[in-house]
């Protein structure tokens, strides 16, 4: 009997772990503890194999369960074109500073070269070894083999003694948002972003200040008043084009601030003056569920996180732990779901 086959050949899918498992450090009652978790730097340690952080990844869903009751906040990376754009302008920087310095050395590349970056200033605060890692039934944590973040060497224009600067990267926040563990400071992928863009114009359209004048003896706009028939509301409803919904929706760089005044920086959502912070992507209150054992489950939705960076807030009533598992999908990128960020 022929052998039966499931799926196209150079389709299969390859065996991947699909429940990781986390457990957050004791969180004090009353406090609020921020953890992280990278998938890539996990699936490269459960699958021993290298899975790069430039992946947009799907999770099926999380459970979270606490011997205590408490409040859980899952935050990821702004699903948005801002973060999608902000992260392959700055990805190809990083490619391009790389390949003219390695244009006379090629051979001393590193095997493992990867664009890495933290999530927000927080997480660069903490540490990429401080990131969550996954336990097996038995409780064992992984160890972590090594998964240095990227820099960017940015030249000094202004020193005498012409050092570069080296600079960790950021996502999202401002930039230079302080030295984190490793003692550098950083840059923001969105603010960098934003920077390097033209902005809109203030009025749009914008147009003479007669424009509306389209009536009278000697109208301005003559070549609208040769069809006016008797009394005519169009120069007015001219002047409600020319004054109404002609400056964006979204606030930026000299544009009016509804206030007198103007706003004096660009603001992109998840930069430094826009919803800094990471995108709210779901929350769960835990309860006690049982009197005697004060154990308490609960279940987030599932979605796609850029860069596989996922934060979790845990604030427990009384000192606790949270134990995490996040469940992901199969799919054809070495058995999971999920897409480079270029393509996001």
């Amino acid at each position: 009997m022929a052998k039966r086959r499931y799926t196209k050949k150079g389709n299969k899918i390859q065996p991947a772990v699909m429940t990781l498992t986390f457990a957050t450090p004791s969180v004090t009652g009353g406090q609020v503890g921020r953890s992280y978790i990278d998938l890539s730097q996990v699936a490269s340690l459960v699958n021993r194999r290298f899975y790069r952080q430039g992946i947009n990844w799907a999770v099926g869903g999380f459970k979270v369960l606490s011997l205590n009751p408490g409040a859980v906040n899952i935050g990821k990376l702004p699903n948005t074109w801002v973060m999608s754009n902000a992260w392959e302008k700055g990805f190809r920087a990083w490619q391009e500073m790389n390949n003219k310095a390695l244009e006379e050395t090629p051979s001393v590349r590193p095997k493992f070269l990867d664009f890495k970056v933290y999530a927000d200033s927080a997480h660069h605060v903490l540490g990429a070894g401080q990131n969550l890692l996954p336990v097996d039934l038995g409780g064992n944590t992984a160890t972590p083999g090594e998964w240095e973040m990227s820099k960017f060497v940015v030249p000094r224009t202004d020193s005498t003694t012409g050092v570069p600067s080296d600079r960790e990267i950021v996502a999202t926040g401002a930039n230079y948002p302080g030295a984190g563990a490793s003692g550098f400071n950083a840059v923001s992928l969105i603010e960098g972003y934003a920077a390097s863009r033209g902005l809109p114009e203030v009025l749009d359209p914008n147009v003479p200040d007669d424009a509306s004048d389209a009536s009278g003896v000697a109208p301005q706009n003559w070549m609208t008043a040769l069809f006016n028939e008797g009394t005519q509301q169009d120069d007015f409803v001219l002047d409600d084009m020319i004054t109404e919904n002609n400056i964006a929706p979204y606030p930026f760089e000299n544009g009016d601030d509804g206030a007198g005044g103007f706003y004096i920086d660009t603001m992109y959502p998840g930069g430094a003056n826009q919803l800094p912070g990471l995108e709210w992507h779901d929350l769960v209150q835990i309860y006690e569920t049982n009197v005697t054992s004060g154990v308490g489950i609960q279940r987030l939705k599932g979605g796609n996180f850029p860069c596989g960076l996922i934060a979790i807030d845990w604030a427990p009533a009384s000192s606790a732990n949270l134990v995490i598992q996040v469940d992901l999908i199969p799919g054809n990128h070495r058995g999971y779901l999920c897409e480079p960020m270029t393509e996001m």
